[in-house]
């Protein structure tokens, strides 16, 4: 017990450490965490990800939870509804593009089935929030970039859940159905979203008395945790009710409702946003889970299946050649330093982890191979992870020293920063 205890007092140095290394040296702090977790897991086994269970996948939708309602703390209004339009391309381009990149490669080079290469697409097409965000936070980049970054991450990655399991469910009913994949979709965002925001504005209201209760900092953390548990239970994306959560409690008077303030009349209490400690609450726990989070993906990632890992390798420079040439086609009017920063933040992380155990798991319980090839994908998915958050690391490594530290200047960032034509 006394080991363990020193052991993450000692990562959460550690974690201290490497953000002071990546604001001076330029070398991601992302990078060393994630080496760690190998270290600890595939390497010397000190850690394996069956020995954490179901905590594993707990802990990593709390930090989930966590980064995504802070990031909406921080996306002003006003930024959205600027950028929503060039984040929806962005999104839209890229979720499709990555898709069907990683479905073919999956097919031709991998040797697998359509019906398994299609779900390796689609498992792998989005971002990962919880990696991009910190890293973009990290670095000198402008509100916009940021906010787009922010929104693509979370969304991509409530895409790659839905149509991933959409087709999966479709194979076990032997037939896939496009308008009910985008019923899906649309249906998860939407509810998702009213959930979101309806919850925001009742918390933001009571901010002012739930103030007065003793120890009541943690009060707002509990809350977002039973919107995220009832959006999930209710099958909508808690990550997307959890970011609009955000959102609105870090711009909460751009929801003062006319008709609530008529019912409430003279006794109206104003909505309130988060105050500065509540908000550096947020970003304290935020940086000890992150720290962890990243550990955590390095202890799962399996390297049993050496080709397996080859072919993800491969496919993650597919995906990164095809977001390089996507940027450089949509975003021409773009700074070369935004377009650089949008075109290497495409990790993969916490959602395609989650996802890559789903087909094996189905097989098990099916009793026969409902979804083929379901380990072989299983690793490859886990090496796109992997080699994707190493690659981006590295780029970053190499803009940060080449390029944003000498071009970047915060006052000249564009006032349109996705002006598509």
């Amino acid at each position: 017990m006394g080991t363990i205890f020193i052991t993450l007092g000692a990562l959460i140095f550690c974690a201290h450490l490497f953000s002071a290394i990546f604001s001076k040296q330029r070398i991601p702090d992302v990078l060393f965490l994630v080496v760690i977790g190998i270290l600890l897991g595939p390497v010397f086994g000190v850690v394996t990800p069956d020995m954490l269970g179901g905590v594993g996948s707990v802990f990593a939708s709390l930090t989930l939870v966590f980064i995504l309602v802070d990031s909406g703390i921080d996306i002003h209004i006003d930024d959205l509804r600027k950028y929503w339009v060039g984040m929806v391309q962005v999104m839209c381009y890229s979720f499709v593009i990555s898709m069907t990149v990683a479905s073919l490669m999956a097919h031709y080079l991998a040797d697998m089935e359509w019906s398994s290469s299609i779900i390796v697409g689609s498992i792998v097409a989005g971002t990962g929030a919880g990696i991009v965000i910190p890293m973009v936070r990290q670095m000198k980049v402008g509100a916009q970039t940021r906010t787009v970054l922010t929104l693509e991450s979370a969304i991509s990655a409530v895409l790659c859940i839905v149509v991933s399991l959409a087709i999966m469910e479709g194979l076990k009913m032997g037939q896939i159905r496009a308008v009910s994949v985008f019923g899906n979709v649309l249906a998860s965002f939407t509810m998702a979203l009213i959930l979101g925001v309806t919850s925001g504005i009742v918390w933001s209201g009571m901010l002012q008395r739930v103030r007065k209760l003793q120890n009541s900092m943690f009060l707002t953390p509990a809350f977002v945790f039973v919107v995220y548990g009832i959006t999930e239970a209710l099958g909508f994306s808690g990550a997307i009710a959890a970011l609009a959560f955000g959102v609105v409690l870090g711009n909460a008077s751009y929801f003062e409702l006319s008709f609530i303030k008529k019912i409430q009349g003279k006794r109206r209490r104003q909505m309130q946003s988060l105050e500065d400690k509540e908000k550096a609450f947020f970003k304290e726990i935020v940086f000890i889970l992150k720290t962890f989070f990243f550990i955590y993906i390095g202890i799962s990632i399996p390297f049993t299946d050496t080709i397996a890992l080859l072919y993800g390798l491969i496919i993650v420079a597919a995906l990164f050649v095809a977001r390089f040439i996507l940027v450089a086609i949509v975003g021409r009017k773009n700074t070369k330093t935004d377009r650089l920063i949008v075109s290497v933040m495409i990790p993969k992380g916490l959602a395609s982890a989650v996802l890559a155990a789903i087909p094996r798991q189905i097989n098990e319980t099916a009793g026969y191979d409902v979804i083929p090839n379901a380990e072989r994908m299983e690793c490859i998915v886990y090496s796109i992870i992997f080699f994707s958050i190493v690659v981006c690391s590295l780029l970053v490594l190499l803009m940060r020293r080449q390029i944003i530290d000498k071009d970047f200047k915060p006052e000249n960032a564009l006032e349109e920063v996705y002006d598509y034509e």
